[in-house]
């Protein structure tokens, strides 16, 4: 592995860049094919409100490796996504987080919590992201992809972890370039390249976020908490949202849920995170209270199910302890707190058959398996991570509305308002308090079950006894799909070429933080970050690096190779074809 090897984003030039070249010679955008944009359907209609904002789908990504970076937030918005959870910023932008960090083999473990970034280059990000949306949403080569309308979207900042955090200019200046980001974006307008040097004087929207999604570590105090959500909206003005953690379940609840009914034995809870965590009485006054001190301004709140689960690593896979449990496993716990505090709150939440002012955004083990059945809760967004990390990655989110979509639809139900009522009623025709207990019920003791426990999710990804190799794989094509940051591509191997494989893959190393997901899904021993082509468009960290390595330069309409001592003998080969007319490299030379 690279010694410091952080994220260097690309610049807005780059990246619309390489979307006009990549669209142009192999009808892709960062290697998202058509096939998996999402067009609204006329006949269902998914929109929904967040907060007051209107969103055109009530999915997204949730606030991870997928909302950190431009092209992770323009591949979402291709796919469907319209509510988009940013990456959580911290004052603390320097923090070492131990590689790998994220372990999807089964079920879904992580040790990364916070951005990965500096602040003011997350900013940028955002900033960037919401430029090319706005962008590609009136470009007419996309009119028959997307639609004349793709619909409204919401860019819902996040931050954390402490009051003392928030409070910093650092923090209030990235929350105040977010509600305001007219410098930022009259410093990118200039570096919009053709085709659509026509944006340079766009009236791109300025107000990027005004909604923020609170995360604080587990065990934070109830008071600071509240401290710190009464501060973002008499400071800033903004409705928030206030993420939860599943220890409200209790610790021998969550003992019987995990290990018992799913009969996951062997992951071991943390205990002093219950100790410390908030317990479920004073998260009923909490919510009370603040939401009663929200109204009062004008202002909107709500919670978020929920945060990851604690658990201690004895896996020997993440090199950090502990780690955070996500996946089929948190869906069940999630929807159990859900089901908790509809019991505990009636008439609170903003959630079918209650009707309340607190808005319920979930995030736990969403996935098209059971889309249909969260969403039928009446909660808002739907947001997921684990799923988005598998095979297939960003184009899982076309197919998850489609099946949202032909259910409504076998329904009767034409609106998402009408699809809430659906699922109300028939869960009061079964005999349940709601569809919340429903679909608990379903997950943990009925059908439905054999999605979530143990059996469905011991199995680890299928391999290969062979040795992966810089040329020539079973093109599974897994790297590129699964890793968050777009970093993988994969062009044909040219006819009569000295290489295996029908395909050849290549990592933009600049964008490959050595998550290890890659190296997960892939069939074959070893790590796809490592030992596929490493190309580098930044001098600097071409030269911090070790190993394999290659330096790309624009040089007439292709570019030059430069090599890493040891393997100049590889040059050959990758000027074959990152050269090649027909696709080549899917950044245009001149913008390296």
């Amino acid at each position: 592995m690279e010694n410091a090897a952080p994220l260097t984003p690309f610049p807005l030039d780059v990246l619309l860049g390489r979307i006009a070249h990549e669209w142009e010679t192999r009808q892709r955008i960062f290697d998202l094919p058509t096939g998996r944009f999402w067009k609204r359907p006329d006949n269902i209609d998914l929109s929904m409100e967040f907060l007051g904002k209107p969103a055109a789908t009530p999915v997204g990504p949730a606030a991870g490796p997928h909302s950190q970076m431009a092209q992770n937030i323009v591949l979402g918005w291709l796919a469907g996504a319209r509510v988009f959870e940013l990456k959580t910023v911290q004052v603390l932008d320097d923090i070492d987080i131990g590689r790998p960090c994220i372990d999807m083999e089964t079920i879904g473990f992580n040790t990364e919590w916070s951005q990965e970034l500096k602040v003011a280059e997350s900013l940028e990000e955002y900033v960037k992201g919401w430029m090319i949306i706005e962008i590609l949403r009136q470009w007419e080569p996309l009119e028959p992809f997307v639609g004349t309308d793709p619909g409204p979207h919401v860019f819902d900042m996040s931050v954390g972890y402490d009051l003392a955090g928030i409070q910093t200019d650092k923090v209030a200046g990235f929350i105040g370039s977010l509600l305001d980001a007219g410098a930022e974006i009259d410093r990118l307008s200039p570096q919009i390249p053709e085709p659509f040097a026509g944006f340079r004087d766009h009236d791109f929207p300025t107000r990027v976020s005004d909604t923020l999604t609170l995360s604080t570590f587990h065990g934070c105090p109830p008071d600071e908490i509240e401290a710190m959500v009464k501060h973002l909206m008499d400071r800033h003005g903004l409705d928030v949202i206030v993420k939860l953690n599943p220890t409200l379940l209790g610790f021998p609840r969550v003992v019987e849920i995990l290990q018992k009914d799913l009969a996951y034995e062997h992951i071991r809870l943390n205990r002093l995170s219950f100790v410390d965590d908030l317990e479920i009485g004073r998260a009923v006054d909490l919510i009370s209270d603040l939401q009663k001190y929200a109204a009062d301004r004008e202002r909107r709140f709500g919670v978020k199910l929920t945060n990851t689960m604690v658990v201690n690593n004895d896996r020997d896979v993440l090199p950090d302890d502990p780690m955070y449990m996500s996946g089929p496993p948190l869906h069940v716990l999630a929807t159990s707190l859900l089901d908790d505090l509809l019991s505990t709150m009636p008439g609170t939440f903003m959630v079918a058959g209650h009707d309340g002012p607190v808005q319920v955004s979930f995030s736990a083990g969403v996935a098209k398996g059971n889309i249909s059945a969260t969403v039928g809760m009446g909660v808002a967004p739907a947001t997921l991570s684990s799923d988005l990390l598998r095979p297939g990655g960003y184009g899982r989110l076309e197919p998850m509305l489609r099946q949202l979509e032909k259910d409504m639809e076998a329904a009767g139900s034409h609106t998402l308002a009408e699809w809430h009522q659906h699922s109300w009623d028939e869960a009061r025709a079964g005999g349940f308090r709601g569809p919340a207990e429903a679909h608990m019920t379903n997950i943990v003791k009925g059908h439905g079950k054999s999605q979530y426990d143990l059996y469905a999710n011991e199995d680890p990804p299928r391999s290969v006894d062979h040795d992966l190799e810089m040329w020539g794989c079973v093109a599974c094509n897994f790297c590129v799909t699964v890793c968050p940051n777009d970093a993988f591509f994969r062009l044909p191997t040219p006819e009569g070429a000295d290489m295996s494989g029908r395909q050849q893959y290549f990592v933009l190393a600049e964008l490959c933080n050595e998550c290890g997901n890659c190296m997960v899904f892939c069939p074959e021993n070893g790590d796809p970050a490592q030992v596929k082509p490493k190309l580098y468009l930044d001098r600097s960290r071409f030269g911090l690096g070790e190993g394999q390595g290659f330096f790309l330069e624009p040089e007439g309409d292709g570019v030059s190779i430069t090599a890493r001592q040891g393997f100049e003998s590889e040059a050959g080969r990758l000027d074959e074809l990152l050269n090649d007319r027909v696709e080549g490299i899917p950044i245009r030379a001149g913008d390296l």
